[in-house]
């Protein structure tokens, strides 16, 4: 990791992400959470057969899963936690390049932090650093379910 002072992670945060996701898509995914924060989150998730279409590539489908992932932690990090969610309204992508194996990483910066919404960029990189998936999410800010 760099120095970037917005690569500090919320040690707290990033262990209640780590076990809410716990037997849910994630988890199943393998997406491995490396830092959660108000500006930025990061996770990187195995390409495996696992996470491959029909032609043993990486499924576009899972990349957009990583995406909505890190995206939607990062805009519950930015929301009152007792009273508010965030979940994902619209999500778009562009895969720029193949995966066959390895792992991507994936890193999620806000571009629009609102009351009711909020909207995240997410790039994803392949072992490499080369871009392979970009997306834009739009979540909305909800009320917190009671439960």
């Amino acid at each position: 990791m760099s120095s970037d002072p917005t690569l500090a992670s919320d040690a707290t945060a990033l262990a209640a992400m780590q076990q809410a996701s716990q037997g849910t898509l994630t988890d199943v995914l393998g997406i491995e959470l490396l830092a959660v924060g108000r500006d930025l989150v990061r996770a990187r998730m195995p390409v495996t057969r696992a996470v491959h279409q029909p032609f043993g590539l990486l499924h576009g489908g899972a990349s957009v899963v990583l995406a909505e992932t890190v995206a939607s932690i990062g805009a519950w990090m930015n929301v009152d936690q007792q009273r508010e969610i965030a979940v994902g309204l619209e999500i778009n992508a562009n895969h720029l390049r193949a995966v066959r194996d390895g792992s991507v990483s994936a890193e999620a910066r806000p571009i629009h932090r609102g009351r009711t919404t909020q909207v995240w960029e997410v790039h994803i990189r392949d072992a490499k650093d080369r871009l392979v998936c970009i997306s834009r999410c739009t979540l909305a800010v909800s009320p917190k379910p009671a439960d």
